[in-house]
């Protein structure tokens, strides 16, 4: 039903490595980061840089190769918008030049938004509304954070990336498995600054990482078992697993609980960070650059973290 028919990704200019680091912190080693995280460095956006420009970046690139004229949607998933209102997709459909013919909405996911996104799009393709989606991805949560948090500090990067999703009636309908538990709200926030608490200072972004790493492996084994019966697949039918890049520790720890081999399991972040909801379409990217995906392949992606919220499914190349 549905086809990823192309993928680009655009990550700001600003590079903070673990040496820059370790310079504001010297007791941790910039290779006790990477050993930590899995990261050596990430890409910072621009003070006067927002997720909509970085956004525009990665549909100039796209641009080269696609044709802009047939998209008929825009889902642009963030959680740094440019504005409280309006959408930050209408801006961006103005900025590309794209048909006033087209429908555009933004959606609020973190690290589950990828996944939450192909559902929506395969949703509208389905119900006949649209046939060429861009789905972005963009987020520049480093706006967020505190710069004595030498913890957040070294797992985010800033980054976006856009997919074209097209109606493709020669590939597999495969099913999408989605969870929500907002009782886990609290644990990743960004607590000030929106209506329920008003304020004129910075908002500044909170994580409990032990709360976070606890729910992933709780909850991402049965999501992946899920999926695969939904789904009527074995493990050993997919040939690659592609998780939010969320950091190498995590990932290879929830790699051992869903029994997933190693060389079908993707982890490339070393130079970009945790970047939120354009994770896992900048991992898709570098694993087929890199030769890992192929035509034919299954491959499933799976998001988890701020909500909670988490989803998973399965996407044939």
């Amino acid at each position: 039903m549905i086809n990823i028919a192309a993928i680009e990704y655009y990550l700001p200019n600003n590079i903070l490595t673990n040496e820059d680091i370790s310079k504001e912190f010297p007791e941790w080693s910039a290779e006790k980061i990477k050993a930590k995280i899995g990261v050596e460095s990430r890409h910072i956006a621009d003070d006067d840089e927002t997720a909509l420009d970085l956004a525009f970046q990665a549909c100039e690139k796209l641009f080269k190769t696609y044709d802009k004229s047939k998209i008929d949607f825009i889902l642009f998933c963030t959680q740094s918008p440019d504005y409280f209102l309006p959408t930050t997709a209408c801006i961006l459909q103005d900025r590309l030049g794209l048909s006033k013919n087209i429908g555009a909405l933004d959606f609020n996911l973190g690290c589950s938004g990828f996944v939450y996104g192909l559902t929506l799009a395969q949703g509208l393709i389905a119900s006949g509304v649209a046939k060429n989606i861009l789905l972005v991805t963009a987020e520049t949560y480093s706006k967020f954070l505190d710069k004595n948090d030498k913890s957040n500090r070294t797992i985010f990067g800033d980054g976006a990336a856009v997919t074209i999703v097209e109606k493709d009636d020669s590939k597999e309908q495969y099913k999408f498995s989605v969870g929500t538990d907002g009782s886990g709200f609290n644990n990743l926030i960004v607590e000030k600054g929106a209506s329920r608490n008003k304020t004129q200072e910075q908002p500044t972004l909170f994580m409990k990482g032990p709360k976070i790493f606890t729910f992933a492996v709780e909850n991402i084994p049965t999501l992946i078992q899920d999926t695969l019966k939904k789904n009527k697949l074995k493990l050993d039918e997919i040939d690659l697993f592609v998780f939010h890049q969320a950091s190498s520790y995590m990932l290879n720890y929830l790699r051992n609980l869903c029994n997933i081999p190693e060389d079908k399991f993707f982890v490339d972040m070393k130079n970009i960070g945790n970047t939120v909801s354009a994770s896992i379409p900048i991992a898709l990217k570098q694993a087929f650059d890199q030769g890992k995906i192929k035509e034919g392949f299954k491959v499933m992606v799976a998001g988890f973290g701020v909500g909670y919220s988490w989803g998973a499914g399965v996407l044939e190349f």
